[in-house]
């Protein structure tokens, strides 16, 4: 069933898209710097939400102005003075937007400038690529806050750089930056220029991809890992079994087979 995505329903999200089914997917709070507060999840929920089903494929997320995403609104969170279960239904709601991200299966490319902090590093690690420029840098400040991650960074940051960078972060402030955030696994590109222009070439090719391939890589490998290994190797070979024979592959396959295709060489 398809549905439709008006931008003009969105107030914290910029919508932009374009014709070869790539949409942006803008933060548009930069005088907070993309900090999250509660209305711009339910934006993320909404979208990410409706994206598998609008024709969606391949979304660019970006943060405008200088920073990505400075993390969780701490001025809305002073404010509102949430009790415990007030804030774990707030958490719920962020996890719920990071897992129609990373589960969705249309492909998220961050592009990435500026803070990627605390919650904006979980909403980045919710991407399926990450592009970082060199004006990009990431921290997990919650130890110094008196805070703890709420949005899934014990999940998904933890799968990036591992148990103990992740502690160290949290409870140091590391900063990464440069190509140490790269060599940790940060982010897969680093750019010397636009990390929007690089996400907004990575988004067009993946976009080129059949829709069911791309669904089954933005979707099933995230469900995979949380399986047994027996479980996931007969899941696995069930979502092959669906993908490697869609009709709308034998065109590709035909073109492999005459060596009309084009061919996979290590200079890309």
């Amino acid at each position: 069933m398809s549905i439709q995505i008006n931008p003009a329903d969105f107030t914290n999200l910029a919508l932009e898209a374009h014709d070869d089914g790539v949409w942006v997917v803008t933060l548009n709070r930069p005088t907070k710097r993309n900090a999250l507060d509660i209305d711009t999840i339910e934006e993320l929920v909404t979208f990410f939400s409706a994206a598998p089903r609008a024709g969606v494929r391949a979304v660019v997320l970006a943060g405008a102005g200088e920073h990505f995403c400075a993390g969780l609104d701490l001025i809305e969170h002073h404010d509102e003075d949430r009790s415990p279960a007030d804030f774990m239904h707030v958490c719920l709601r962020w996890h719920e937007a990071f897992n129609k991200m990373e589960y969705g299966g249309v492909p998220i490319i961050a592009a990435l400038q500026g803070a990627v902090v605390g919650g904006g590093l979980e909403l980045a690690s919710s991407a399926h690529v990450r592009v970082m420029d060199e004006t990009t840098y990431f921290a997990l400040p919650e130890g110094h806050r008196g805070l703890f991650t709420g949005g899934g960074a014990t999940i998904r940051v933890t799968d990036l750089v591992g148990k103990a960078r992740m502690i160290d972060m949290m409870l140091m402030g590391r900063v990464y930056s440069g190509a140490e955030a790269e060599e940790v696994g940060l982010a897969q590109y680093r750019v010397e220029g636009s990390s929007f222009d690089k996400a907004m070439e990575l988004a067009r090719r993946a976009a080129e991809n059949l829709p069911l391939s791309n669904f089954a890589i933005c979707s099933a490998v995230s469900h995979m890992q949380n399986m047994s290994a027996m479980d996931a190797a007969y899941a696995e070979a069930v979502v092959a079994g669906v993908v490697n024979t869609q009709p709308d592959a034998r065109a590709r396959l035909a073109a492999f087979a005459d060596k009309s295709g084009a061919r996979i060489r290590k200079d890309g």
